[in-house]
């Protein structure tokens, strides 16, 4: 499992003193760009007060000596001990070092100052890395049988280009996802500009389904044969460039070898697609689709917008002679309704049975339904009627009758199952009815709930549940139902 450190040579980006450490780090990488790598503290106060001198008028060498051992500490800078400097004793207790950007400290340089100028280059659609990556791919069969170096260099020119598209049309789109971006397509100003958008995007839509089409066929023409052939002579040719800092790596073969494998998944799935996952190449078309349609709506509202300041009196004039037109006041109404809505609108929201539950019926197709509103004040009393009460006696003695009548008659139909104080569900061979399937499967579940398998009939007999191998199938007046063959054991006195 890979473990990710701190990293300690950042730590000056975020300092208490930051700002100070920012300015040595600047000063000492333009003269890194000017192939001077190693600088004296003297010299590096000078640059200093030459390219800052308000901000270090007062700013001391001891200041210096201490910012630069917290960027030693932080391994930004390494400090080499000049030996020729030395006169004294005091200048060699003193130790006069010369300061050296290291490696990591260069590129977190490089990275601010991409970071400072992220929004000043503005990012475009070209088309050109389509037809270098076409070429590229066009000369795969041939590049297998150069030697190592060619076939290296053929690799980085393939993914570096690949990378450059990959980076443009994502930093492209995300100018159009912005905060400031939205407040720009919505200006009025961006109307004149809008056609030169959508015609720098159509141009490169064409110019991506035209060629990611020919790049997908020829990635699909490649068989797993031949491109296993070729990612070993790439990692073969990456592993031939020597690495003084990396010849001792266990893993490094392991590592260049993911690396190449998984850069060339990568490029793969954004021209094909794979298992139902649409391509990258397929969602970028959709994307900058998307943000035409965007464009198009924004100018279509600005326009709009631009619009409601037109004077509508010729339209009230036109509404006026409608109305006088008008026979009687219920044209009128309908009229006034169509013009300017509903002017008293009542909200009603209550849950009524409705008569359908298809939800493309119309209110007006339903029967209306009626609830009674209550008042609200709280002295009001509801009337009570006083009325009688209807004996129910008879009723209630008769269903208590047939309760019993069926309550009998489902147990005569178990009860002639049972032989020799037994009864075999695999032995029944009749339709039953639907009283004695739950009958028997409630005696099943009441018995498999203790631990003896012993369990209480409806009618006061004991029984024991016996479970048999094999299956068997019990025929209902419902279906059949496929269950393990129960027996149950009675008692004798059942």
């Amino acid at each position: 499992m890979e473990t990710l450190f701190p990293v300690k040579e950042a730590a000056y980006l975020t300092a208490v003193n930051a700002e100070i450490y920012r300015d040595i780090l600047r000063v000492c990488y333009r003269e890194y760009e000017h192939m001077h790598f190693q600088l004296y503290k003297e010299e590096i106060m000078e640059l200093l007060k030459e390219k800052y001198p308000e901000k270090f008028s007062e700013y001391s060498m001891d200041n210096l000596k201490s910012d630069l051992n917290a960027l030693v500490e932080w391994k930004n800078l390494i400090p080499f001990q000049d030996p020729t400097r030395v006169y004294t004793i005091a200048d060699y207790k003193n130790k006069q070092f010369r300061y050296a950007m290291s490696e990591a400290a260069v590129e977190i340089e490089r990275m601010t100052i991409k970071l400072e100028n992220l929004f000043l280059s503005p990012a475009n659609l070209s088309t050109n890395y389509f037809l270098k990556i076409e070429n590229s791919l066009d000369n795969i069969t041939n590049i297998k049988g150069k030697d190592l170096k060619e076939i290296n260099e053929w690799w980085r020119n393939l993914q570096d280009d690949f990378k450059r598209l990959n980076q443009n049309y994502q930093d492209y789109h995300r100018e159009f996802y912005t905060g400031r971006s939205e407040k720009i397509l919505k200006s009025v100003e961006f109307i004149t500009h809008k056609d030169k958008f959508i015609s720098y995007l159509q141009d490169f839509i064409k110019e991506l389904q035209k060629h990611s089409d020919i790049i997908s066929s020829i990635i699909r023409k490649i068989d797993e044969k031949e491109k296993k052939e070729l990612l070993i002579r790439i990692v073969e040719s990456e592993l031939a460039i020597p690495r003084p800092l990396s010849e001792k790596e266990d893993d490094l073969e392991k590592r260049i070898k993911d690396d190449i494998y998984g850069k060339w998944d990568s490029f793969e799935r954004w021209f094909v697609s794979k298992n139902g996952i649409p391509s990258e190449s397929e969602r970028v078309l959709d994307i900058t689709n998307e943000v035409i349609q965007k464009i198009i709506q924004n100018a279509a509202l600005i326009v709009q917008l631009q619009n409601w300041g037109i004077s509508r009196k010729s339209d009230y004039k036109h509404y006026i002679q409608m109305f006088l037109d008008c026979e009687n006041i219920d044209d009128a109404h309908k009229l006034s309704a169509h013009v300017f809505g509903v002017q008293n609108v009542r909200h009603f929201k209550a849950a009524g049975d409705r008569m359908t539950d298809s939800i493309s019926n119309s209110t007006s197709e339903e029967e209306p339904p009626e609830f009674l509103l209550n008042s609200h004040n709280k002295k009001y009393k509801p009337r009570i009627d006083k009325t009688g009460f209807v004996e129910k006696s008879f009723e209630k003695a008769a269903k208590k009758q047939e309760y019993f009548k069926q309550l009998e008659k489902n147990k005569e139909m178990v009860m002639k199952y049972i032989n020799e104080n037994k009864l075999s569900i695999s032995e029944i061979n009749d339709v039953v009815s639907e009283n004695t399937r739950v009958t028997l499967l409630r005696w099943i579940s009441n018995a498999n709930m203790t631990s003896t398998r012993t369990g209480l009939t409806d009618y006061g007999q004991k029984y024991r549940l016996l479970k048999n191998d094999g299956v068997c199938v019990l025929h209902c007046e419902d279906g059949d139902l496929e269950l393990p063959c129960y027996t149950f054991e009675f008692g004798d006195e059942s």
